[in-house]
């Protein structure tokens, strides 16, 4: 199983796009930098820029998540 997880994680530092059909897909995003504000004291600060995992599900995935709920009405 680690094995699955080394390889999407290669795949990922290369800058490649995984994708596993009928599951989803992950890529790689990147973020700007920006200034935050650090919780406990409220100070800002700088935060850099960094690329991040993305993971968007498949629609089949999604859609039989959503089967049988309709709008409005929450579990």
């Amino acid at each position: 199983m680690t094995t699955i997880f080394d390889e999407i994680t290669s795949a990922l530092s290369r800058g490649d796009r995984v994708e596993l059909r009928g599951f989803g897909a992950f890529t790689v995003r990147q973020r700007r930098a920006r200034i935050g504000r650090n919780p406990r004291s409220g100070e800002s600060v700088q935060v850099g820029a960094k690329k991040v995992p993305y993971f968007r599900s498949s629609k089949k995935i999604r859609d039989r998540l959503n089967a049988g709920t309709s709008d409005g009405d929450e579990a």
